[in-house]
């Protein structure tokens, strides 16, 4: 299945807030994430991705199927960095379980890194050992095992 990373418009954010709760939920189980009384889960960085204001550079993307604009998941990149003095990071980063296992992830990070040239940060989602062998494959692949792993954050530049 081909891929494509489609940005996200500010009129379409409500549909990346909804998968982004998903996401939320899902790492819930491993995580500290906690939901409010609201029945959602917090996420306070979420509109600085849409304000133009904002002097840190974020992205999002839904994830599409190329030929046909199905959509498969979601990622979002910004410039917070925690070992690097500059580069970028995956904030976070979700393909739609029916999706999973046929190559999608993989595709959609390796489409992220090389849209942003440089170092890179990934923090796999705190206790996941899923989420950590995910991207351990993907991106020892994606730099022939010229990375190294830190403090949970994946680092390498390409």
């Amino acid at each position: 299945m081909e891929i494509r990373l489609e940005p996200v418009k500010t009129e379409e954010k409500e549909i990346l807030y909804r998968l982004l709760q998903y996401s939320l939920y899902e790492e819930s189980g491993t995580d500290l994430n906690e939901m409010g009384e609201d029945g959602l889960f917090e996420y306070q960085w979420f509109d600085c991705y849409f304000d133009q204001r904002d002097a840190m550079e974020r992205d999002a993307y839904f994830i599409r199927e190329e030929e046909t604009g199905k959509l498969l998941g979601f990622v979002m990149v910004n410039e917070y960095m925690q070992k690097f003095s500059e580069g970028h990071s995956i904030a976070e980063f979700m393909v739609i379980p029916k999706y999973r296992r046929q190559g999608v992830g993989k595709k959609a990070a390796v489409l992220c890194f090389e849209q942003y040239r440089g170092n890179w940060e990934v923090r796999p989602s705190y206790g996941s050992e899923k989420a950590y062998l995910f991207w351990k494959n993907v991106i020892e692949k994606y730099t022939d095992g010229k990375c190294r792993f830190e403090d949970g954050i994946f680092l390498f530049q390409n």
